[in-house]
């Protein structure tokens, strides 16, 4: 390619990412945008006709596997019935109340801790230890954004096009063994759950990711950890087995899911189902497993 051409792509490029930024790109096809997005991110060209990775694959997922269901697991109210139906009420958080907007929430009704996320969106999201002491005006702005903003365009994520946009607060929650509130990410292959991700010190502002199977053995799928020996390890959660389980029964059926739960006092909670992980993006991975997990994925019909 030569200079003069490689200079306007990624002149293209910079413009393409600042209007994706702006939300000025509604009217592009998903198709070209998530082809032109994964050039960009991932540095080599998407194979629609033969996708190999994980991360490849999940773009296909987001255009070719357009399930009605979908839209219900990946709203963060909607998917407390598929839950209840799935698993049980008892690993559902507490619910203490649901909203269309920010003004309809009764703040006396609710305890001193809770959380308050967007249904239809990921970032929409204010954590309260002490309602006392709560910005609502900062609150207030930051979840007026997120009502307003259809987050199925930032990614293309089909499943958040029509989900209907509310407020829900849920109890807050926190694990003694790790400090703060550990997330449980599960990788889902149609039931055959391969390894957890869990992400630690996230209270702290400084999250780490580590990998392991189901015998708490410790994994290297991403470059972060490369430094890392072998026999690392960090506390086995009580209820890891238990997890392992959970997360089967909610991804059965599915092609590729990553279920979140969470372990506190002994207890299993469920925290989301997640369709495409960094949206397919992610370059953390190293290319074996990218390939490993592809390989795992089995692509059902094309449904448009």
């Amino acid at each position: 390619m030569s200079s003069l051409v490689e200079k306007i792509r990624k002149r293209l490029d910079r413009k393409f990412l600042k209007m994706v930024k702006e939300d000025r790109l509604h009217w592009l096809p998903d198709k070209l945008f998530l082809s032109w997005m994964f050039r960009i991110k991932m540095g080599y060209k998407l194979n629609w006709k033969n996708p190999r990775t994980l991360n490849e694959k999940l773009q296909w997922l987001k255009f070719y596997n357009k399930n009605p269901q979908y839209t219900e697991m990946v709203d963060k109210y909607g998917v407390r019935e598929y839950v209840k139906k799935t698993i049980g009420e008892e690993y559902l958080i507490p619910l203490l109340g649901v909203w269309d907007k920010f003004d309809d929430i009764d703040f006396d009704k609710l305890p001193k801790e809770f959380v308050l996320k967007c249904s239809h969106d990921s970032g929409g999201l204010v954590i309260c230890r002490n309602k006392d002491e709560l910005d609502k005006a900062a609150a207030r702005e930051k979840i007026g954004k997120s009502l307003a903003r259809n987050y199925y365009y930032r990614w293309r994520e089909w499943p958040y096009r029509n989900i209907r946009p509310r407020i829900i607060a849920e109890q807050f929650m926190e694990d003694d063994l790790l400090g703060g509130l550990p997330d449980y990410k599960f990788f889902c292959f149609d039931g055959r759950v391969d390894c957890v991700m869990v992400c630690v010190d996230r209270h702290l502002h400084d999250v780490k990711f580590y990998f392991f199977d189901r015998d708490w053995k410790f994994l290297k799928p991403n470059i972060e950890v490369q430094d890392l020996p072998d026999d690392f390890t960090i506390p086995k959660p009580p209820c890891i087995d238990e997890m392992f389980g959970i997360a089967a029964k909610l991804s059965k059926g599915l092609p590729f899911s990553r279920i979140d739960l969470y372990c506190v006092s002994g207890k299993v909670y469920f925290g989301e189902i997640t369709f495409f992980p960094d949206s397919g993006y992610d370059t953390t991975f190293l290319k074996e497993a990218d390939l490993k997990w592809g390989d795992m994925i089995t692509l059902p019909p094309k449904r448009r």
